[in-house]
């Protein structure tokens, strides 16, 4: 990206999404490859008024952890990052991957075994988030690993998640403000619903949403966002489904993964490639094989799949859940050193039943609640090699 569209990112991170004040402490995450836009960052938090604090991750290190590290090593918690989770205002992250399979050979046994060891701190730093004692935001610095994936040149996939946060407009916060209006009906809509039934090509799945919380993901957490997500009753989730792209978690891929859900347990997992590793996955602990959110995509500006999770979890016409953990805000019960977001593309041959009533056919709700202004068109997806 451009001098300009890495300073117009970084005020629209801290002023809009992290909402940053005067006294702040921020802590600034990303790789040596994001050095460009943390150095706006860091100029952004200090015109707020608040306490910069950079943290620079050399990519590698927790690759030889997995490989060769212990299994003290793999259980030892850092305690830098337990002090940075308890004490911090504000975290920002920038993912800038420059090697997105660097973890494929891995043992999925050791992955596991280190995921259960952080457990303890991911669930505190939800409960900080949750409380409102911190604020975070995940966005992204384009590399050429993530254009890749993405089956884009790296001046086409800066375009794509420029476009995709709305950086684009005349005043990018007063955008997302607008679609965090329309974001809101649905969440609106949704929060008056008990039973939701989704049926498209091998899928038939129903989960009890009833006494949980909507979330409205509008640009804080994430940008680019755009979703609407809950966590549905633990025992409630009936049925089958089959997810229509590559399911990744830690730099692994698992194509063409289906689940069958039992009193909302998995009892049935299958794929035509990575099947061990997801069976290692859901064998974490007990609340791996639960579901700790569904969430609708919405963002038109996502049309397309890039195997990166900030992405495509928001593609406009899709459905998500979750295996593991519930965020707290959403009223979930679920815990897990698991948090596994998996997509169900939507667009064609679909429909959603709310309560028995026909809501959704082919990625659209049928009460335009999630419509743009004017009825505008999806926009058209960049070219794909």
């Amino acid at each position: 990206m451009s001098d300009s569209r890495q300073e117009r990112l970084a005020h629209v991170l801290v002023d809009y999404s992290a909402r940053v004040e005067q006294g702040d402490l921020v802590t600034l995450e990303t790789t040596t490859l994001g050095a460009p836009i943390m150095r706006e960052l860091y100029r952004a938090v200090l015109a707020a008024g608040a306490h910069p604090l950079p943290r620079i991750t050399l990519e590698g290190l927790s690759e030889n952890l997995l490989k060769h590290g212990d299994d003290d090593q793999l259980a030892w918690v850092n305690p830098a990052r337990a002090d940075d989770i308890e004490t911090v205002d504000v975290r920002i992250v920038l993912d800038a991957p420059a090697n997105t399979k660097r973890l494929s050979n891995i043992d999925p046994k050791r992955q596991a075994r280190h995921e259960l060891a952080n457990e303890g701190l991911r669930n505190r730093y939800l409960q900080r988030a949750a409380a409102g004692e911190l604020r975070w935001v995940l966005s992204v610095y384009p590399t050429e690993a993530a254009a890749q994936d993405a089956s884009m040149s790296l001046a086409e996939y800066d375009d794509f998640v420029y476009g995709a946060a709305f950086l684009d407009a005349p005043d990018p916060a007063a955008a997302w403000r607008q679609f965090g209006e329309r974001i809101d009906r649905v969440g609106d809509f949704l929060a008056g619903k008990r039973e939701l039934r989704i049926v498209a090509e091998d899928t038939d799945l129903s989960l009890v949403t009833e006494g949980r919380q909507w979330i409205r993901a509008k640009g804080h957490e994430n940008l680019p966002d755009g979703e609407v997500f809950t966590a549905p009753l633990e025992t409630s989730v009936e049925g089958e489904i089959r997810f229509s792209y590559p399911a990744v978690f830690n730099a692994r891929e698992v194509d063409d993964v289906r689940l069958r859900f039992e009193a909302g347990e998995v009892v049935e997992a299958s794929a035509t490639r990575g099947e061990e590793f997801l069976r290692q996955m859901i064998d974490m602990d007990d609340g791996a094989r639960r579901v700790g959110e569904f969430a609708f995509g919405l963002n038109e500006a996502v049309p397309l799949f890039t195997k990166n999770i900030l992405f495509d979890e928001k593609i406009g016409g899709t459905v998500h859940l979750a295996l593991g953990t519930a965020y707290p805000e959403s009223g979930g019960l679920n815990r897990s050193a698991l948090h596994w977001d998996m997509i169900c593309d939507l667009r064609s041959g679909s429909e959603v039943y709310a309560d028995g009533e026909l809501v959704y056919r082919d990625g659209h709700f049928l009460n335009g609640l999630a419509s743009p202004p004017g009825g505008a068109s999806r926009p058209a997806e960049p070219q794909q090699q």
